[in-house]
C-alpha cells in the first residue's frame, strides 16, 4: 500500500506501526520519527513561521484568508507521482493544513483514486480513536488496536500518579502569545489527566482568543506557554526579545511567577498536534504540576520543556 500522509500525527501513527517504508509522500511538518524528513514533502506553507514573531505570523494569515488565497500549497505533480492507494488528512483546523477541498481537487486528477481518510478530532478520546482508525485503513487492524490501547493504559497510569498530589494546581495554558490564545481541543484535557485545573479551557472546545486580564483574574500558579507548533528554543526567542513584564501589566504579580513556574515546552511535538505523542505530553505536565512525585530521571529534558525566569 502507498501512504500519503498530510497530517504529522498520523505520519507518526503509520510509522509506529511499521509501515514507514510504505510512505511516499509527506508534509512539510512531518518531522517524526526523523526518518520522516527523507520522505517526498508535498505540502508547502505560504508563510514563513520561522522568521516572524507570533503578532507577525498572525497577521499575514489573517490578511491572507481575507484575500482568499490558500495557507498552504499542494504539489500536484509529485502528489501524481507518488500514486497513492490512501491519503491521509485532516479537517479540523484550515490554519494547519491543506485544506479538504484543495486535496480533494487534487485527487479527482488522478487517474487511479486512492481512498482518502479525513481526521477530525477533537479531543485525546477522538485521537486515539484515530489510531484504531488508521490501523484498520491501512490494513494493521490489530496492531492499531494494541498500539491505541497500551496508549489508554499509559495515561491511566499517568493520572493514577498525579492523583497522588496534594493539591491541583491552577494552571492556564496559552497557546499563542500576540494575540493571546487558550490551548483548547484536547489540551484542557490533558491537564485534567495530568493532575491539575484548567482555569480557562474548556475540553473540546477550539482554542479561543483570551485577554491578559482574564489570565491575571484566573491568577494561575502554574503557566504553560505551548505556542503553537513552536519549540522551546523558538518560544524563549520570542518571550526574550520581548520579556513579559514589558507586555503584561501586572506579570510579577501571577502566583505563577512568583513561585517560578512559569514553562515553555514543545508544543510542536507534544501538544499542537494530534497524535500519540500527546501522551507523553501528559506526562510532562504531569511532572511538571507534581515534581515531588517524578523523581528526576522522570522530569522532562530542557527540549522539551523549561522554566523561564525574567532575564536579570
Amino acid at each position: 500500500m502507498r501512504i500519503c500522509s498530510l497530517l504529522p500525527g498520523a505520519t507518526e501513527v503509520v510509522a509506529a506501526l511499521g509501515l514507514a517504508d510504505n510512505l511516499v509522500g509527506v508534509s512539510h511538518e512531518c518531522d517524526y520519527p526523523p526518518a520522516m524528513r527523507q520522505k517526498p514533502v508535498l505540502v508547502t506553507p505560504a508563510i514563513d513561521a520561522e522568521r516572524s514573531d507570533s503578532a507577525e505570523i498572525d497577521r499575514q494569515v489573517r490578511n491572507t484568508l481575507a484575500e482568499g488565497e490558500r495557507l498552504y500549497a499542494l504539489d500536484e505533480r509529485l502528489f501524481a507521482q507518488a500514486q497513492p492507494d490512501l491519503v491521509i488528512t485532516q479537517d479540523l483546523c484550515q490554519v494547519c493544513a491543506v485544506t479538504l477541498g484543495q486535496l480533494e481537487q487534487a485527487i479527482q486528477q488522478l487517474p487511479k483514486q486512492p481512498r482518502l481518510l479525513t481526521l477530525n478530532p477533537g479531543s485525546l478520546t477522538d485521537v486515539i480513536h484515530d489510531v484504531e482508525r488508521i490501523g484498520a485503513a491501512t490494513g494493521q487492524a490489530d496492531k492499531g488496536a494494541a498500539f491505541a490501547a497500551s496508549l489508554r493504559s499509559r495515561l491511566q497510569a499517568i493520572r493514577e500518579r498525579a492523583s497522588a498530589g496534594k493539591t491541583r494546581p491552577k494552571v492556564v495554558c496559552l497557546e499563542w502569545l500576540d494575540p493571546l490564545y487558550l490551548g483548547g481541543h484536547w489540551v484542557p484535557e490533558m491537564v485534567d489527566w495530568a493532575g491539575g485545573k484548567d482555569m480557562l479551557g474548556t475540553a473540546g472546545v477550539p482554542s479561543t482568543r483570551v485577554t491578559w486580564d482574564q489570565v491575571r483574574t484566573a491568577q494561575p500558579e502554574v503557566l504553560i506557554i505551548m505556542a503553537c507548533g513552536f519549540s522551546v528554543e523558538r518560544t524563549l526567542r520570542e518571550l526574550e526579545a520581548q520579556p513579559p513584564p514589558n507586555r503584561w501589566p501586572g506579570w510579577q504579580d501571577l502566583p505563577a511567577v512568583r513561585q517560578h513556574r512559569v514553562y515553555a515546552v514543545d508544543a510542536a511535538a507534544y501538544f499542537s498536534r494530534p497524535g500519540p505523542r500527546l501522551v507523553d505530553g501528559v506526562a510532562i505536565l504531569a511532572s511538571l504540576l507534581h515534581p515531588e512525585l517524578f523523581p528526576d530521571r522522570e522530569q522532562p529534558t530542557p527540549a522539551q520543556a523549561r522554566r523561564w525566569t525574567q532575564p536579570a
